[in-house]
């Protein structure tokens, strides 16, 4: 009897807010293949992809980020394989309602920033993947909407591929943007296998010596 294989692809920033909405930050050292593991304990995992980007101008963030991804690479070596986009700085247009701008006091436009490269680089892995038949299970970790034209793709280039959406945390069902796709199991992300997913506090990399801690403010 033949062992059926999963590939996985984590959409990074889409579980981090569901978790932290559901959750605060208490299973934010999250091992993402642990977690394909829970989630899909029958299967061989081949491959997990994890999509994300680095915070911009916030330094404190933006190292713990940084920590965290060098843990799970050190932990999971070539299992795990890393997408990291960018953020790209844009203004606040104008208010709807009122017509005017949003700004301080003193005068200076809000800005905030925009994650940009992901959602594409995360479809077409998952489309290429699908083509190069590397496992018989597509695993989404995403509520994305966004995502619906690539798993329509996967059916299109291999009709026989399954396709799991596991959504993250807060979510009380899947869109039908999504689940119009057609013939995709789907389930929830629970608490348990979160906290069953967790890296070790204290991650040691062997060849390097290097230490990576979970941050205090994830306990």
């Amino acid at each position: 009897m033949n062992v059926a294989t999963v590939a996985a692809y984590i959409d990074g920033f889409n579980l981090y807010y569901g978790m932290k909405n559901k959750y605060g930050r208490r299973h934010m050292w999250l091992d993402v293949v642990e977690l394909v593991r829970q989630l899909r304990p029958k299967d061989t995992v081949t491959a997990v992809h994890y999509f994300s980007a680095i915070v911009k101008n916030e330094p404190v963030a933006a190292q713990n980020q940084t920590s965290y991804i060098d843990a799970m690479k050190v932990r999971n070596g070539d299992l795990l394989h890393v997408h990291l986009g960018r953020f790209k700085e844009r203004t606040i247009k104008d208010c709807r309602r009122c017509g005017k701008s949003y700004t301080c006091s003193c005068g200076r436009q809000y800005r905030s920033y925009e994650e940009k490269g992901t959602d594409v680089a995360l479809g077409a892995m998952i489309v290429a993947d699908a083509a190069l038949r590397i496992a018989d299970t597509t695993l989404l970790v995403s509520a994305d909407t966004d995502l619906a034209p690539a798993l329509a793709t996967v059916k299109a280039v291999n009709p026989d591929q399954r396709i799991y959406l596991a959504m993250p945390p807060g979510n009380t069902r899947a869109s039908n943007h999504l689940t119009r796709v057609g013939n995709l199991g789907q389930f929830f992300i629970r608490e348990r296998a979160l906290r069953d997913a967790q890296l070790p506090n204290i991650v040691a990399d062997a060849a390097t010596g290097q230490i990576y801690a979970r941050p205090a403010k994830w306990s």
